[in-house]
């Protein structure tokens, strides 16, 4: 089940206003067109701001989330009906043939499970073309973002659009290594409305990444420092071997 961030309607609604600027979208852009994709699937694509962007610069885009509230919003962006939504997981999708397949938001963290990583890597793997390329980022472990986290409740009160005033805080709630837990409390001003989400994270290592998409039939191309946080993440290009 998505964590209700995502998939609570009210939550959903609010998400884009809380997630602020989206550095790495340009990011992920310019790696499209270093790669030549024309047809891009965007895995776990939230409320759609990559697969919009990717939309606009003229590729063929596929959108796939679990969490239905956030393609509600994502599909109210796309007012010309240009994208395919797919309401699912990757291990759901058709082969699609794509040259391209990405995972922005740090989504490859929500997999806990080996298992679940694993048939994740699967599903992108048949929905490519051959030799089509997965491109991913992922928290360093040794950068311990956990600690950050707890030193910074997060605390901000923004005027949402249509909404109203939300109160957002963030605190940790547990540390089990390679699990970091954690709440995010929404307060909406103008209803009295109080919502939680509860997630947890796996930190994965860089060896670890790249014993599993080796393991399932990527070859690793190159593994790079992302521009807009550097030294705080790695960023994954993959290319299907088999």
């Amino acid at each position: 089940m998505p964590d209700a961030i995502f998939a609570h309607p009210d939550l959903a609604r609010v998400y884009d206003a809380f997630d602020g600027e989206r550095d790495d979208l340009t990011a992920y852009l310019a790696i499209a067109d270093e790669l030549g994709a024309d047809h891009v699937l965007d895995v776990g694509c939230g409320t759609g701001s990559l697969a919009l962007l990717l939309a606009e610069s003229g590729r063929t885009v596929v959108g796939v989330d679990p969490a239905e509230a956030s393609l509600a919003v994502a599909r109210s962006k796309d007012t010309i009906g240009t994208i395919t939504w797919i309401h699912g997981d990757a291990t759901s999708l058709p082969p699609l043939g794509a040259d391209l397949a990405v995972m922005t938001g740090n989504v490859a963290q929500v997999f806990l499970a080996d298992d679940d990583w694993a048939t994740t890597l699967q599903g992108v793997h048949a929905a490519l073309r051959p030799a089509g390329h997965l491109v991913f980022e992922t928290r360093r472990p040794e950068r311990r973002a956990w600690e950050d986290w707890a030193a910074d409740p997060a605390h901000v009160v923004l005027d949402v659009a249509g909404v109203g005033p939300v109160e957002h805080r963030r605190e940790v709630t547990d540390v089990s290594l390679p699990f970091v837990s954690f709440r995010h409390t929404y307060t909406f001003r103008s209803t009295g409305a109080v919502l939680t989400s509860d997630s947890t994270l796996r930190f994965r290592g860089r060896d670890e990444v790249e014993t599993s998409l080796t393991d399932q039939g990527y070859r690793v191309l190159d593994v790079r420092d992302a521009p807009d946080r550097p030294g705080r993440e790695y960023v994954f290009i993959a290319e299907r071997s088999s």
